[in-house]
């Protein structure tokens, strides 16, 4: 009986303790006015370039803890910005993204992974329109260090790189890839800052 006592006692511990470890990693805020997401993609002999202007990304991270580390995005399709605003309409409507019908894109970390030195990967689920894949995305820890404005904080940095097949999420049916006018691959670059309290 004392036996069977200690060995749940036991089990209880160690399942506590992994649930603090999980979640152990520091939650830091995204600093909106340095962190960005940006895209690139192909125009007959040209590239278009871009970037959303309303995202939010819930950022838990240390080198030290990766089981409790993750990065979640959610950005609002409609504020697209390439610079021209009757384009921006064009890829706002069904021909793209059909932002009214599907308004957010999100992205939900599974598990973080350390490669090499600063270098990382997050796996987990891209949602763009109605489809949903599993993507690893490589990306550099550019530094951990005080805030140089405010000692009491801690700034860190990130940049993430990945190609995304936008006909693989339905961004539109293959007509303007097929004509030669638009590419079918898009570079995104993700860029940010984040801080918190020491």
């Amino acid at each position: 009986m004392k036996t069977s006592i200690r060995f749940v006692a036991v089990t209880i511990f160690l399942f506590v303790f992994a649930v603090q470890s999980q979640a152990a990693a520091p939650q830091w805020e995204l600093d909106p006015a340095h962190a960005g997401i940006y895209f690139s993609v192909n125009h007959i002999y040209s590239t278009t370039r871009g970037y959303f202007e309303d995202f939010t990304a819930t950022v838990n991270f240390s080198p030290d803890d990766l089981a409790g580390s993750r990065f979640d995005f959610e950005v609002k399709v409609k504020s697209i910005n390439t610079g021209n605003s009757k384009r921006d309409g064009h890829l706002n409507s069904g021909d793209f993204f059909d932002s009214k019908k599907y308004p957010k894109m999100t992205f939900t970390s599974t598990a973080v992974k350390h490669v090499k030195d600063n270098q990382y990967i997050v796996e987990g689920k891209l949602t763009v329109k109605d489809v949903s894949q599993s993507v690893s995305v490589p990306f550099t820890l550019l530094g951990i260090s005080t805030h140089p404005f405010d000692a009491k904080s801690e700034v860190a940095g990130f940049e993430a790189r990945m190609t995304i097949d936008r006909l693989s999420y339905h961004v539109s049916n293959g007509k303007f890839y097929e004509m030669g006018v638009v590419g079918k691959d898009v570079d995104v670059l993700i860029t940010m800052e984040v801080t918190r309290k020491k």
